[in-house]
């Protein structure tokens, strides 16, 4: 019998980000588990920033989904979700979005939370996804890196800047948890969370363990 498959979608077209996506879900790739696979959309931007590049995604990632015959699940990493609601209109199996999955582990860990985006134009798209859950009273605050995708994704300087903002948040706005809000930044998480003495969920790594409860506990 074949392993059972999970496919974690990376919307941009910047590799660097899919491979960082790997090595962040090689703990959850267990032997005798499903399969982890994790891919980038082609069509996708190279970094996705704004509202045009969320939507410029969407029908992409529907396409691909729809076309795939051998996922049991699939993981949207992209920290604004781009497509998901289409995406779970064109298929019958599960599909998560990063922010959707982060934000509820991080209040499994916290009264309230805050979010590390990459700049200050993502903050309002990520604000009105919030208020569309129903949790904006749970979010202690976000703060921006002003960094890039591609930055966040391999800079040298991104750890130091990311704790810096961590603190704020810790500190100054009072979250109990934080959640990394983008991708890129999946190699990241240890080391914040060491240094900021709080919990620090990697998004993408929250949304592949909820697949992988979805998929190893289908039919049981």
């Amino acid at each position: 019998m074949s392993r059972r498959r999970i496919l974690v979608i990376n919307p941009n077209s910047n590799v660097t980000v899919t491979h960082g996506l790997e090595a962040a879900l090689k703990p959850l790739d267990f032997a005798d588990g499903p399969e982890i696979v994790c891919a980038t959309l082609a069509e996708g931007p190279y970094g996705i920033e704004s509202q045009a590049d969320c939507d410029s995604v969407a029908m992409p990632l529907r396409r691909l989904i729809e076309s795939d015959n051998t996922a049991d699940a699939f993981v949207i990493a992209c920290y604004s979700d781009p497509g998901l609601h289409v995406c779970r209109e064109g298929t019958a199996r599960p599909v998560f979005g990063i922010a959707e999955c982060g934000v509820l582990t991080a209040l499994t860990r916290a009264e309230t939370f805050g979010v590390i985006a990459i700049a200050q134009r993502s903050i309002r798209r990520h604000i009105r996804y919030l208020r569309q859950m129903g949790l904006i009273d749970r979010l202690a605050g976000e703060r921006p890196l002003n960094m890039s995708v591609a930055e966040t994704a391999a800079g040298e300087g991104t750890l130091a800047r990311m704790i810096e903002v961590g603190r704020a948040l810790k500190e100054q706005d009072g979250a109990g948890a934080v959640v990394m809000g983008c991708a890129g930044m999946a190699r990241l998480r240890m080391p914040l969370e060491q240094a900021l003495g709080i919990p620090v969920v990697d998004p993408t790594q929250a949304a592949a363990a909820m697949a992988l409860g979805a998929v190893v506990f289908k039919g049981q």
